[in-house]
């Protein structure tokens, strides 16, 4: 008898003679999955010679790849079998495929999961799908009215989607929509109640948590935040926080800001999740992922995030540069980038772009990260990779938007040996769909190459994967992404995008796969 393998493909076909074998009619018969192919040699042995037994041919087989799956180790050259946008089987032999697509030299890896992507539009996503990305979420800032959100994309999205409740928002319908009184003024107790009401019906339209962008509202109180925390756990629900100070200076440090937000998650009982540690935790990034380290080895909920660029970026207008701000950030004028033009500001422009009225763009670059402090962040175990990218205007943002994820991969792993390919591929596939899957049961099936698993895939030469886009041409796709699979629809192909491929989807709370 033929030996067996636990890689064989998990659907077989079991042709017979016009005869019929064992009571079977004569024809073929498609096995339920799991069949397997120690049960098909049993049928084999049980009728004779009158019976062939056939691996069934799959809709798409990327065939002779280098597989990695971050969850079970696999690290091998096998082939993938996709069917129903599903991993049917992934075998070391060759499968059958309705289309064989050759992918040998290249890695096949689980799609990229950015938990932070604001550039929710047409332009910034397909920049990001070129990037690996096959799920991108508006976490930190969130949205509302939520419905309203996902309504705007169901059914004409390239990659999945989904957001928070945005706790400014929720803030802003407290102070009477007046914006300026919900960033600076303390809120009443009656407000901070209705903040919750706001909070209570995103989440009850499927939002994964609440997005809680503190630095931007430096009139919300502690107690007010712990409220919100409150709320949150009693939902089962996660809170992605901007924190609400970044910078050195004492008692308004990243580490005070830190602390608040671990002190929250544990004497709320519920979970937080820090994003951009790079441009919130500054010189102080060694410390700050330590505490979140050890708060998480002693059972709280916090996880953190980073993206591998040593800048920042916002609009000139927000609190974080209300007076002080140089000496809190360890920056000045020199350090800020105008955006639209790549201008380097001093007092006098800074003063100026600063004035511009709400109705004006005046997106900054904000040189102000450490780069030791940055790579040394990439490679530590606890801290996940996201983009953090903004919507581009004009061809323009933060080059971060377009390659977060070709750059962890080609510069920080391959080029500088910071971290392991598995590593790198973990920090943004599993760990990210992990903190998503408790509460949306569709991430269970996403960042992962298994069996059953979603087929969100991306095919990329482990070579010559890099990003292109840089603060002068931020626009600029990553290089060496020949392939992405969403639903095991190709959005990319060769290395072009699949303009008629929109198989994204919403992923909500609690709504699981259809599948």
């Amino acid at each position: 008898m033929p030996s067996l393998s636990s890689k064989e493909p998990d659907i077989f076909l079991v042709r017979t003679t016009e005869t019929g074998c064992a009571g079977a009619p004569a024809g073929i018969r498609r096995r339920a999955p799991g069949f397997g192919r120690l049960a098909a040699l049993v049928a084999v042995a049980a009728c004779g010679l009158a019976c062939v037994v056939e691996p069934v041919s799959y809709d798409l087989v990327l065939a002779g790849g280098r597989v990695m799956d971050p969850e079970t180790g696999l690290d091998a050259v096998m082939d993938v079998g996709i069917s129903g946008g599903t991993v049917r089987a992934i075998s070391p032999e060759g499968l059958e495929g309705m289309e064989v697509v050759d992918v040998s030299g290249y890695v096949v890896a689980p799609g990229f999961v950015d938990l932070h992507a604001h550039g929710q539009d047409p332009f910034s996503r397909d920049l990001q799908v070129r990037d690996g990305v096959t799920a991108a979420f508006e976490l930190e800032g969130g949205a509302y009215p939520v419905d309203e959100w996902y309504e705007e994309r169901e059914g004409s999205w390239r990659i999945h989607f989904g957001a928070t409740v945005a706790y400014g928002a929720a803030r802003v319908l407290a102070f009477g929509e007046d914006e300026r009184a919900a960033t600076y003024e303390a809120a009443s107790g009656e407000q901070i109640e209705a903040v919750q009401d706001t909070l209570r019906d995103g989440l009850a339209d499927g939002a994964l948590g609440v997005g809680l962008p503190l630095q931007y509202q430096p009139g919300a109180s502690r107690s007010e935040i712990f409220r919100m925390f409150q709320t949150a756990a009693e939902a089962g629900v996660t809170v992605f926080s901007h924190i609400r100070y970044a910078g050195v200076v004492e008692p308004e440090s990243s580490i005070a800001a830190v602390q608040e937000m671990i002190a929250d998650a544990a004497g709320s009982g519920g979970s937080v999740h820090v994003v951009h540690i790079g441009s919130s935790g500054l010189a102080q990034m060694p410390t700050v992922i330590e505490m979140i380290d050890r708060a998480a080895a002693g059972g709280v909920d916090v996880t953190t995030e980073i993206y591998p660029y040593t800048a920042a970026s916002t609009d000139i207008r927000a609190a974080i540069f209300d007076p002080g701000w140089r000496e809190r950030l360890a920056a000045d004028y020199g350090d800020i980038e105008w955006v639209a033009t790549g201008e380097r500001l001093d007092e006098a422009s800074f003063n100026e772009r600063r004035a511009l009225p709400a109705s004006e763009e005046a997106r900054i670059i904000a040189h102000i990260i450490p780069e030791q402090e940055l790579g040394d962040a990439i490679a530590h175990p606890a801290v996940m990779i996201a983009s953090d990218g903004v919507g581009y205007i004009d061809g323009r943002a933060h080059p971060r938007g377009a390659g977060t994820f070709a750059r962890v991969l080609g510069r920080y792993s391959r080029d500088e040996g910071r971290l392991s390919l598995m590593e790198a591929l973990r920090k943004m596939t599993l760990a990210p769909a992990r903190r998503l899957e408790d509460v949306a049961p569709a991430m269970r099936g996403k960042g992962r190459l298994s069996v059953g698993a979603d087929a969100d895939i991306t095919v990329f030469d482990p070579e010559t994967v890099i990003d292109r886009a840089t603060f002068a041409e931020p626009a600029v796709p990553s290089a060496g992404i020949p392939h992405v699979l969403v639903d095991g629809v190709f959005v990319v192909r060769d290395g072009e995008l699949v303009e008629n491929a929109l198989p994204g989807r919403g992923i909500r709370s609690g709504v699981a796969d259809a599948d």
